[in-house]
């Protein structure tokens, strides 16, 4: 069964230590493409979020939001640049000297100059945060996964019911091209009295095979048979595993083609009229499949 691209899902999971919610929006597009949005200091688990969201998902443009709060927050470390400091206690001296400054040089005084006692850089453990984080991403991706099945679902069904409009045109135009030797034959024989006014005796066995000729030149039984073979394989595509959107455009434009074969070949205006509205319901099913995974 045929996905839709489009679809939006929200999860949430919390343990003691962490809260974790995710959003994810898909979109149409040609490829899959990825956006994260994650705080800066989860951004090692990019790697592991965009591997999780790709085994279920194959196409579309799939932005995810991620915010992760820290419950029980470990305990902070801090790094004390002793160059900085002594250097600034040095100048303060220097200053007290040169300006006959009295007083004690005091720990609010090295503070002030900043930069002195920062934080510690170390790297976040991923491993804990990870289970809350996958958890909310797996199960944001089977709503997700069911919210597009259904459009799919709905997608599908509208795709049916124009692939049986075509196969009725289809039908139609056969049976219009049906006799093609016959009406070229009187055709060609009311064509070459009008211009020799009765006045020449006409070959049958010529005028029979210049009416074959160009019932030949004009033969269209070859797109019908394709035509139908493309609208099997057609519905065997949406009735399968996804994703099947390349292949539907694929087929689409193997559709064009015939049609438009058949269109420069005929010169009846039932088949061309009937051609015209096989066009416009093959642009109504493009328009369709490009929601499709």
């Amino acid at each position: 069964m045929v996905k839709s691209m489009t679809g939006y899902a929200r999860a949430e999971h919390h343990t003691e230590q962490y809260d974790g919610v995710v959003e994810i929006r898909c979109y149409n597009s040609k490829n899959l493409d990825m956006a994260l949005h994650i705080a800066r200091a989860y951004l090692p688990l990019e790697d592991r979020i965009k591997a999780a969201v790709a085994g279920r998902i194959h196409r579309g443009r799939v932005e995810m939001r991620f915010d992760i709060k820290v419950l029980q927050e470990e305990q902070q470390a801090f790094d004390i640049d002793w160059v900085r400091a002594r250097a600034f206690r040095d100048a303060l001296h220097q200053l007290q000297r040169e300006l006959k400054i009295q007083g004690e040089i005091s720990l609010e005084m090295l503070i002030g100059a900043g930069g002195i006692i920062k934080p510690a850089e170390s790297e976040r453990d991923m491993d804990p945060i990870w289970p809350v984080v996958q958890d909310c991403l797996e199960e944001a991706l089977a709503s997700l996964e069911r919210m597009r099945q259904r459009e799919g679902e709905t997608l599908a069904a509208d795709l049916r019911q124009r692939l049986e409009t075509i196969e009725n045109h289809l039908k139609h135009i056969e049976r219009a091209s049906d006799g093609m030797l016959d009406i070229y034959r009187a055709k060609l024989l009311d064509r070459i009295q009008a211009l020799t006014q009765g006045q020449m005796e006409i070959d049958p066995g010529r005028v029979a095979q210049e009416a074959a000729f160009l019932a030949d030149r004009c033969d269209i039984s070859e797109e019908l048979v394709r035509a139908a073979s493309h609208l099997e394989q057609f519905r065997r595509i949406l009735a399968g595993e996804p994703p099947a959107g390349r292949k539907l455009n694929f087929l689409l434009q193997e559709f064009n083609r015939e049609f438009n074969t058949m269109g420069a070949k005929t010169s009846q205006t039932e088949i061309a009229h009937r051609v015209v509205e096989l066009k416009c319901e093959l642009e109504k099913i493009r328009e369709q499949v490009q929601n499709i995974e």
